[in-house]
C-alpha cells in the first residue's frame, strides 16, 4: 500500500498543477500565479525535478515582467536538467522532462527576444529545434514546431536544414 502512495504522489502534484493551468487558461492569470506560488512553496526548492519544473514552466506564463518571466523559465530548465542528469538514481520523471525541453527552450528563446538579448535568443532556438526533432508527430509536437517557426521568422532566422516539411492543412 505504502509503495503505491509513494507512486499517486507524483500524479496528485500533477494533477494540482493541471487543475491550475486550467484556470490560468481560462482567463484568471492572477488566481492562476497566486495558486501555484502556493504549490511551489508546498514543494520547496529541492523538491521533484519534475514536478518544479512542469511548475516553474507554468508559473513563468503568468508573470507580468519579462524579467520574472525569464527566471522562472530558468529555474524550469534548470529542474529538468536536474531531473536528466539524476540517471544514477533512476528517476522515473527523466522521459517527461525530456519531452520539455523544446518547449522550455523555445520559452527561453522568446524571454530573451522580448528582453532584447537576439544571441541569447538565437541559442536557444537553435537547442529548441534540436530537442524537437525528437517530438512524435501529434498536436503537441507540431504546436512546438509551429511556435519555432513563429520565432524564427521573429528572429530572422532560416530554420533546420530542409525545414520541418510542409505546414498540415486543416479541413
Amino acid at each position: 500500500m505504502a509503495e503505491r502512495q509513494g507512486q499517486a504522489a507524483p500524479d496528485a502534484v500533477l494533477t494540482r498543477i493541471g487543475q491550475v493551468v486550467m484556470l490560468h487558461h481560462a482567463g484568471d492569470r492572477e488566481e492562476a500565479r497566486h495558486r501555484l506560488l502556493v504549490l511551489w512553496a508546498e514543494i520547496g526548492a529541492h523538491g521533484d525535478p519534475l514536478h518544479r519544473c512542469t511548475l516553474a514552466h507554468y508559473l513563468a506564463d503568468t508573470q507580468d515582467d519579462p524579467e520574472d518571466e525569464l527566471a522562472w523559465d530558468l529555474r524550469a530548465l534548470t529542474a529538468a536538467e536536474e531531473a536528466v542528469g539524476d540517471r544514477s538514481a533512476g528517476y522515473e520523471g527523466s522521459p517527461a522532462v525530456r519531452a520539455l525541453y523544446p518547449s522550455l527552450h523555445l520559452n527561453l528563446a522568446a524571454d530573451y527576444a522580448r528582453l532584447g538579448r537576439p544571441d541569447a535568443a538565437r541559442t536557444h532556438l537553435h537547442r529548441a529545434r534540436g530537442a524537437a526533432r525528437t517530438l512524435a508527430d501529434d498536436s503537441y509536437g507540431e504546436g512546438v514546431r509551429a511556435a519555432i517557426r513563429r520565432l524564427e521568422l521573429r528572429l530572422g532566422e532560416d530554420g533546420p536544414p530542409g525545414g520541418w516539411g510542409p505546414p498540415r492543412q486543416r479541413p
